[in-house]
């Protein structure tokens, strides 16, 4: 999922060098969006994997 973020990142980075806005910040949001997701899952994964270990 981080992968998929870093691509839309670039995407948008891509974009906005070419005038492209509106790409860019839909590509941006959505960067920000499975970041924000991955950081989540990341977390209950580490507290998971805490829990078990015990």
């Amino acid at each position: 999922m981080l992968h998929y973020a870093v691509v839309f990142f670039i995407i948008a980075i891509i974009a906005a060098i070419f005038g492209f806005g509106g790409i860019a910040a839909g590509a941006a949001g959505i960067a920000k969006i499975l970041f924000f997701i991955f950081l989540i899952l990341a977390v209950v994964s580490f507290v998971v994997n805490l829990m078990r270990g015990r």
